[in-house]
């Protein structure tokens, strides 16, 4: 399973007559990652945009990789979405050969080294973070195959709103509702400060235990800062609500005629 660029050749072709070729669609997203002391909180914003079009209020950007390991995706959907799928079915057939645990530094080499191979064409950028025996990892994976590991990152449109919070409020060795705090606050400046990025707050939670295992915790719409609220269409006001500032009085005196201020106005026209 892999990506077919076939048409590229094609459309060199129609751009050499003189073809002008449609200007791309920009996306809009806001993902975050963040280390704590015993793993990573990744979030995410919900809103899929078509341009200006809102295509989805509530898709899900966070991946699942394995399942020690998660990926949050920004940029052309479609690549997301299948970028991710084609390394987790990569590592799950890795996971059967040699009966271990999936490695967070595996699945970065693998996203990274399939989308320089494409050179890119793929409009996938993403946020790696997982739980392996040798701790936990943070990566950023840039659509052209560069990637690094820190301890908190942002990518997508909102990324820069994202990051301000990071900037200001990080610290090391932080509790867990701390950092589930934090990622919120992030999601939520990116919600309100780029229009690409809107809607819910996705949280996903991978933690080591004390014994050694690790667990996740998918937090689905964690917050809804901008939640629509439909009020009923009452209109039943009573009288006095409005000052009166004229009245007329209109009389009728037949059928065809109306008098409105002792002016007759013709029906029958």
């Amino acid at each position: 399973m892999s990506f077919n660029f076939e048409n590229c050749l094609r459309n060199e072709m129609l751009l050499g007559t003189g073809l002008v070729a449609p200007n791309a669609m920009k996306t809009g997203t806001t993902i975050v990652g963040v280390t704590y002391k015993n793993g990573i909180v990744l979030g995410a914003d919900t809103r899929s945009t078509n341009g200006p079009i809102v295509a989805d209020k509530n898709c899900e950007k966070i991946h699942y990789i394995a399942p020690n390991i998660y990926c949050g995706g920004a940029g052309t959907a479609a690549d997301t979405e299948n970028t991710t799928e084609i390394i987790s079915s990569q590592l799950a057939l890795l996971r059967l050969n040699t009966g271990r645990q999936s490695r967070v530094a595996t699945a970065n080499m693998m996203l990274k080294q399939m989308l320089f191979r494409y050179g890119g064409n793929i409009s996938a950028a993403l946020i790696l973070g997982g739980v392996d025996v040798s701790g936990f990892h943070l990566y950023t994976i840039h659509p052209h195959g560069s990637s690094d590991k820190l301890p908190y990152v942002t990518m997508g449109s909102g990324s820069l709103a994202a990051m301000a919070i990071f900037e200001s409020e990080y610290k090391d060795e932080m509790e867990l509702e701390e950092a589930i705090n934090l990622v919120d606050k992030a999601i939520q400046s990116g919600i309100f400060n780029d229009l690409g990025s809107g809607s819910n707050v996705d949280i996903n939670v991978i933690t080591r235990e004390e014994d050694g295992s690790v667990s996740t915790n998918v937090m689905r719409n964690y917050r809804k800062p901008n939640q629509r609220i439909i009020k009923p269409a009452v209109y039943d006001f009573p009288k006095g609500t409005t000052a009166v500032l004229t009245e007329t009085i209109v009389s009728v005196k037949n059928r065809k005629d109306i008098v409105i201020d002792e002016e007759v106005m013709d029906t029958s026209k």
